[in-house]
This record gives C-alpha cells, sequence and structure tokens, in this order.
C-alpha cells in the first residue's frame, strides 16, 4: 500500500465531565502534530462558555473558515452555531466528516 493510501490513526478520549479528557487531548495534539474535533454536544454553540467546560480559546480566521485555537492547537467543532439553531447529528456528521 503506498503511503497516500494510508489513514492517519484516531486517537478517541472518552470520560465524565472535569476528569482531564481537554489536558490529555492537547497534550496527544501537541505530541503528535495533530488537531481536536468536539464531540461535546453543548460546545458547539456560541456563548455558551459557563457549563460546558469549554476551554479557553480564541477563534481565528483561516482561509475564511473561523477555526477554535487552544494553546495553539486548533479545535474543530466548538462555537459555530448560535444556540437558537437547530443542529443535529446528521448536520454534525456532514461538518465533521470528511467528503
Amino acid at each position: 500500500m503506498s503511503r497516500a493510501n494510508k489513514k492517519s490513526p484516531l486517537i478517541v478520549i472518552l470520560g465524565p465531565t472535569a476528569s482531564g479528557k481537554t489536558e490529555l487531548a492537547l497534550r496527544l495534539a501537541k505530541k503528535f502534530s495533530g488537531f481536536i474535533i468536539s464531540a461535546d454536544s453543548r460546545q458547539i454553540y456560541q456563548g455558551m462558555d459557563i457549563g460546558t467546560s469549554k476551554p479557553e480559546g480564541e477563534i481565528k480566521k483561516i482561509k475564511g473558515e473561523k477555526i477554535f485555537f487552544v494553546q495553539g492547537i486548533p479545535h474543530f467543532m466548538i462555537d459555530i452555531i448560535p444556540p437558537d439553531q437547530e443542529f443535529t447529528l446528521a448536520d454534525y456528521q456532514k461538518m465533521s466528516l470528511p467528503s
């Protein structure tokens, strides 16, 4: 198999709130030059910072796309829609999976 056909490894971190998932994810992303895709059902909403344990970060616009960065690591699927907008699992799949 050629290198072009190889897929990058996927690391999934699961656990209860306040168990250290974000800290571990940041360490791994830095070690492997990776990024983070959030699967938190509340962190997708803009302005819902209190009660979601959303990490402190900043939004940068790169090639016309707004990307949330924490400690220099890009995070996807955070702060992407207003809280009054419906967002379904199908919407999440469309936005988070490669086409």
